[in-house]
């Protein structure tokens, strides 16, 4: 379910990003844009998008691992430590850019 989640939230963030970059040609607005991005809520924002990532990311290499691997009985363990994995990068994100 995580992997699924992370997956909408980071196809959600997608056009944003593209708008980014479209706003990147016209340095005006541009600054503005920048300036947008130094609030508070956006960077705690970019913090849960850097989780998404690390989320979607190790759901995958689990999905790879479940598809090419022998089922383990520890499987759960292993999810939950990629989840905690995941809040630790993200957090990590968020220490480093407030």
């Amino acid at each position: 379910m995580g992997h699924r989640l992370s997956g909408i939230a980071l196809a959600v963030f997608l056009p944003l990003h593209f708008l980014a970059l479209a706003l990147s040609l016209e340095a005006v607005r541009f600054e503005a844009f920048l300036r947008w991005t130094d609030v508070p809520v956006v960077k705690l924002a970019e913090a849960g998008l850097v989780f998404a990532l690390a989320v979607h990311f190790l759901g995958g290499l689990r999905i790879l691992f479940v598809e090419n691997f022998e089922w383990r009985s520890n499987q759960l363990r292993v999810a939950t430590a990629a989840g905690g994995v995941a809040a630790m990068v993200g957090f990590a994100f968020l220490l480093r850019v407030l």
